[in-house]
């Protein structure tokens, strides 16, 4: 369960999850606005937790 995560177990699932959805968009060949949603709530995620994510993007 997440309440019973530190902090830093908490940012390092946020930047895992966005790695993947990131590994998925560069293999996705049409156009997924789910996928496109679940970057977009990823990013806002890693933002509150203060970590940079542009070295992470492809």
């Amino acid at each position: 369960m997440a309440a019973d995560m530190t902090l830093e177990e908490q940012k390092e699932v946020a930047i895992n999850r966005f790695v993947d959805l990131m590994r998925i968009k560069a293999y996705e060949t049409g156009e997924n606005k789910e996928l496109e949603y679940q970057i977009k709530v990823a990013k806002i995620k890693l933002q509150s937790f203060g970590i940079d994510y542009s070295e992470l993007e492809f």
